[in-house]
């Protein structure tokens, strides 16, 4: 799915979107996505416990390469911030570079993107700690 330095890549990313803010941005790879990934990404957020962060501002990148599906998932502190489309944006914005195979760099935009409006809404402070591991996670 992804090799280890284009995982290192993404997690690269996921630090630095996380520098300014103390949002939490998680990346969760699965091999199949049996409908929508919408709902995936709801499984998965709870499952990665995103919806325990202080301020439930964690956002979820869910990616199956092999059915051709994504999905963002913002938790409600965030939700309630950003603009209805904001989501949808980023996600196209990403399917733009995946189209020209450009997976990594689609991501890591969408890592950045994310990690602007948790900057906006979710400043990072002195006496924030990492909620959440910036490792991207595999599911089979």
């Amino acid at each position: 799915m992804l090799s280890k330095s284009e995982t290192s890549k993404i997690e690269e990313a996921i630090v630095e979107a996380e520098k300014n803010t103390s949002g939490e941005i998680r990346v969760h790879v699965v091999k199949k996505c049996n409908g929508d990934p919408y709902i995936e990404a709801v499984k998965i957020f709870e499952k990665l416990k995103m919806h325990e962060t202080a301020l439930r501002n964690g956002v979820l990148l869910l990616l199956s390469f092999n059915d051709k599906k994504l999905a963002i998932l913002g938790d409600k502190g965030i939700n309630e911030k950003v603009p209805k489309d904001f989501w949808e944006d980023i996600k196209n914005e990403m399917i733009s570079h995946f189209k020209n195979e450009n997976f990594v760099s689609g991501i890591a935009e969408g890592i950045l993107k994310s990690g602007e409006q948790l900057k906006k809404y979710f400043p990072y402070k002195d006496d924030d700690i990492n909620e959440l591991s910036n490792d991207v996670t595999f599911e089979e």
